[in-house]
């Protein structure tokens, strides 16, 4: 298990390794969100790429330090782009991230994230009810056979998906990151409760899916805990200070990727969080 301590250090070497080195984390999103994705991912430091045919995921997959798939707003070419690049992913040993954005609605989309099983994400971003609904469909435990998520939005407290988290990271070998009013994070050894954040972010489309995107991001400069942890604690820690800044949304979005970019690795490392044994 982590200490805090180690935690702290970790993430400083994460932020400042690609404030230095701009990694690319590739991005299959879903059209809705993929300028906010983009622009969160460059605010951090990464480099965004955002691609939908098939030899395209593949490309990126090799050539990329780590990408990020979202199975959002699907297109028919998804059937075949998404799991050559999970494939191409797995196959090459390199991080990537799933957000399994409105799951149970569908059945390409069902069909889809049966199938990533066998790939292996390093890193599950989800709310609770897609992080419950997933395991379900996995066969693992803490999940549900019937997806409660509304939409995108989730129906599930972040304490009821701790179980199915934890299953999810001990299934993969990776990481969980499961989104709410105090955020939650696990390698299924180690349990993060990380907290700040914004009920502004409720009212602006892909505060989540840009979560995933800067969640890739980190996937390139450390392991998939600290990655998700990282992420998390940004987000959280901009969150807090645009809504100071703010009194709505629109404007919310703007100074959320303000501080995004203005974060520094100290203060992400300090935000505040609580760890517990999984």
């Amino acid at each position: 298990m982590y200490s805090k301590e180690e935690i702290k250090k970790q993430i400083i070497e994460a932020v400042n390794t690609v404030k230095a080195t701009n990694p690319m984390a590739g991005s299959i999103t879903n059209s809705v969100t993929i300028n906010f994705v983009a622009n969160a991912q460059l605010a951090v430091g990464g480099s965004a790429a955002m691609v939908y045919l098939p030899d395209e995921g593949e490309f990126l997959a090799n050539a990329g330090g780590a990408t990020y798939i979202n199975v959002g707003t699907l297109m028919p070419i998804y059937e075949e782009t998404l799991p050559r690049t999970a494939k191409a992913l797995y196959e090459a040993g390199k991080p990537w991230v799933l957000d399994p954005v409105a799951i149970g609605i569908g059945e390409l989309r069902t069909k889809l994230l049966s199938e990533f099983k066998q790939y292996k994400p390093s890193i599950i971003r989800g709310n609770a009810s897609e992080v419950i609904a997933l395991a379900g469909l996995w066969g693992l435990e803490g999940g549900k056979g019937e997806s409660k998520v509304r939409g995108v939005d989730s129906t599930d407290t972040v304490s009821a998906a701790r179980d199915a988290a934890i299953a999810l990271a001990k299934w993969t070998g990776g990481a969980v990151s499961v989104s709410g009013k105090t955020d939650l994070v696990t390698d299924g050894e180690t349990v993060v409760y990380s907290y700040g954040g914004s009920h502004f972010m409720e009212k602006v489309t892909g505060s989540g899916c840009s979560l995933g995107g800067v969640t890739a991001v980190y996937a390139t400069a450390a392991n998939p805990f600290i990655a998700a942890l990282t992420a998390t604690a940004v987000y959280n820690l901009a969150g807090k200070r645009a809504e100071l800044r703010t009194t709505a949304p629109g404007s919310f979005q703007v100074a959320f990727i303000d501080e995004l970019y203005l974060a520094t690795a100290e203060e992400i490392a300090e935000n505040p969080f609580d760890i517990e044994k999984a």
